[in-house]
């Protein structure tokens, strides 16, 4: 039986966001397990992604048939910025009600937000966008370093790529892990892919600080993230209390502070790795002590080793080539 897939594109979408699902579809028909996709915009015709490509002879919505057994709705960088406009939500609104699953990617979950169709449910996208969604649409649950989520009949995906991810898990629930590890196999890339979006994203996720005194013990453990910033020796240097700076790290920066310092010392053992540093001496500059503690900091948080970081991004050429 085929499973119709509708794919919801529009001016300025991503072209990954859709190809790279569809191309997990096309390859899950080849195993014998076909998916009868379709492009639908919001009027139909002619679309034009971000990178210039087009797409001809998109489906306007009346032409999308009746019930969908999935809709996939694209992102684009403007969704966060600017926010959905009425067709788009219109289109979106339309074939949610007809689709028995509804899905994301990237920023397209900014769609679905904007509808109220993830209100009270936890759902991811892009690392860089996480912070727009969460504060415009506070009923939803964002977890900015998740690959993909699924919630219900809804299903979200972090940016960009991770739409492939997103579409092998959808092939999996539909028809097995066996046939998702088959198409994994002939695109060559990963089933499930080690580690979260904080392997990617460059700085941390919380926003400043508002108040003099914490915005100067932040600045103070950025600075120089291996001296020490135990909770008694920020208390004292703040002349507070420890519980009293404990209640301002949760009311400003939405974490304890021994968290927030492992999380900056991540942050500069990931980029000594890059500059080339061994991990012992990752560990030490960072402040995060010895190779065991980086170790356990690096699989808490992104799921993988310090070496297998350093190999991953520190160069696109094969080490043994």
């Amino acid at each position: 039986m085929t499973s119709r897939v509708a794919f919801l594109v529009f001016d300025g979408m991503t072209l990954l966001d859709v190809s790279g699902p569809l191309e997990v579809f096309h390859q899950a028909g080849r195993l014998g397990h076909p998916y009868g996709t379709v492009l639908v915009s919001p009027e139909g015709g002619t679309v034009t992604a971000s990178n210039g490509v087009t797409l001809a002879d998109t489906a306007a919505p009346r032409d999308a048939g009746g019930i969908l057994d999935t809709l996939v709705v694209a992102g684009a960088d403007h969704l966060a910025a600017e926010g959905p406009d009425e067709p788009l939500l219109a289109a979106a609104r339309g074939l949610a009600k007809r689709a028995l699953r509804v899905t994301s990617v990237c920023s397209g979950a900014f769609v679905l937000a904007a509808l109220g169709l993830l209100d009270d449910r936890r759902v991811t996208t892009h690392w860089r966008h996480a912070p727009a969604l969460a504060l415009r649409h506070p009923r939803v649950r964002v977890e900015p370093d998740a690959l993909h989520i699924h919630d219900g009949r809804y299903h979200t995906s972090a940016g960009i790529s991770a739409g492939i991810d997103l579409a092998l898990a959808l092939v999996e629930l539909d028809h097995g892990a066996e046939a998702a590890r088959a198409i994994a196999r002939e695109l060559v890339v990963f089933m499930q892919r080690p580690g979260g979006q904080s392997q990617f994203s460059t700085a941390l996720a919380t926003p400043p600080a508002r108040s003099d005194l914490l915005r100067t013990l932040t600045d103070a453990v950025l600075a120089d993230p291996a001296a020490d910033h135990s909770l008694p020796a920020m208390a004292a240097a703040a002349a507070v209390s420890t519980r009293h700076l404990t209640r301002l790290f949760q009311a400003e920066l939405h974490s304890t502070p021994a968290r927030w310092v492992e999380r900056v010392r991540l942050d500069r053992a990931r980029q000594l790795l890059l500059d080339g540093h061994g991990v012992t001496a990752a560990a030490r500059h960072s402040g995060l002590g010895s190779d065991e503690t980086l170790r356990r900091v690096f699989a808490r948080h992104l799921g993988t080793t310090p070496t297998e970081y350093r190999n991953r991004f520190t160069t696109t050429h094969d080490p043994a080539g």
